[in-house]
């Protein structure tokens, strides 16, 4: 048990991370402007717990957390400007604001002695630039080199967020460990990811009817949200994870996006033919990572299978945010 903050708690990841941690006895500290999330019915519960506070900060500002403690053993930054819609209306903020929050974070780290790890989450998308110029090996390992996509593509500011973030981890002097997370998925995840938008297209058709899926011959592999936080959790304690570069995710299947739509409009339950549009602009044709060194450094496996996950994710969205009305939940 240690006392742990958590930077971005209100979110999809974060949220369910700080949940994980409270339930093993962790005093946990959650840090988060709501800019895009609420006090929905998961997080009231959540700081329900009598180890759970939420301190409603602005990371942007660099004394935000000047007031907190110098007694925290883990700090988990999953603060970010993230979502694809949100990047690409947004790319200068994304660029700048990324670099930002992560330089409070880790200042706040510097002033815990008693600091054990500092996890940055970065992301899949350090790998896109590789794959646009044919150099990135299916399933990918940590150690793949990193090339930059085309600078005038509004996407490629959040990569280079995330590639900058990992080089001020790596130079912060803490005992860190940098996760590359590949597409989680899971109740609470707002609506600007690919699996809320099939699962709504797909519930809102009549049966016998359509449903449009874009990019729809791009492969990925999917991984719920327990498994992730899962890895997450095991990541931070793992002394073998110290200093180290970790894949988050599942390994297979890699699947395509119109796979996933046909596995959808299964666990909507309604006869739907699928029609392919256009391709997200910027969206990587492939994403599958090697999870070799996760799974040797924290024996874990991601259990939870596609369709399984997706029915527990349609469980939720159905009534909460199909039927409910809370769409602006999470990231």
């Amino acid at each position: 048990m240690g006392k742990v903050l958590v930077t971005g708690g209100a979110g999809f990841v974060g949220g369910f991370l700080a949940k994980a941690l409270a339930a093993q006895g962790d005093t946990v500290h959650l840090v988060d402007n709501l800019a895009r999330g609420r006090r929905d019915a998961f997080l009231i519960e959540l700081l329900a717990s009598p180890n759970v506070r939420l301190f409603e900060r602005d990371l942007l500002q660099p004394e935000a957390l000047s007031d907190l403690d110098a007694d925290y053993t883990q700090v988990f930054h999953f603060a970010a400007i993230i979502g694809v819609q949100h990047v690409l209306r947004r790319p200068y903020p994304t660029l700048r604001d990324n670099v930002l929050l992560l330089d409070t974070a880790i200042a706040f780290a510097r002033r815990q002695p008693r600091l054990r790890r500092f996890v940055f989450a970065s992301t899949s998308e350090v790998y896109a630039g590789s794959l646009e110029l044919g150099m990135l090996p299916i399933p990918t390992p940590e150690d793949t080199p990193l090339a930059v996509a085309p600078l005038d593509q509004p996407r490629t500011s959040y990569m280079l967020s995330k590639i900058y973030g990992e080089a001020m981890v790596r130079q912060a002097g803490l005992p860190f460990t940098i996760v590359r997370p590949h597409n989680f998925y899971g109740p609470r995840m707002g609506m600007s990811h690919v699996i809320p938008q099939l699962l709504e297209r797909a519930h809102r058709a009549a049966p016998g009817g359509i449903l449009e899926v874009f990019s729809v011959d791009h492969r990925r592999t999917f991984c719920f949200i327990d498994d992730a936080v899962e890895m997450v959790v095991r990541a931070a304690k793992a002394a073998s994870c110290e200093g180290q570069v970790l894949n988050l995710g599942h390994e297979s299947p890699e699947i395509t996006i119109g796979e996933l739509a046909e596995t959808i409009a299964r666990v909507v339950d309604k006869p739907l033919t699928i029609v392919p549009r256009p391709a997200t602009p910027g969206s990587p044709t492939r994403r599958c990572p090697d999870m070799s060194r996760a799974l040797a450094s924290t024996g874990y496996r991601a259990e939870i299978g596609l369709e399984e996950g997706l029915r527990r994710t349609y469980a939720w969205y159905r009534p909460m945010v199909f039927e409910g009305g809370e769409r602006e939940v999470a990231t």
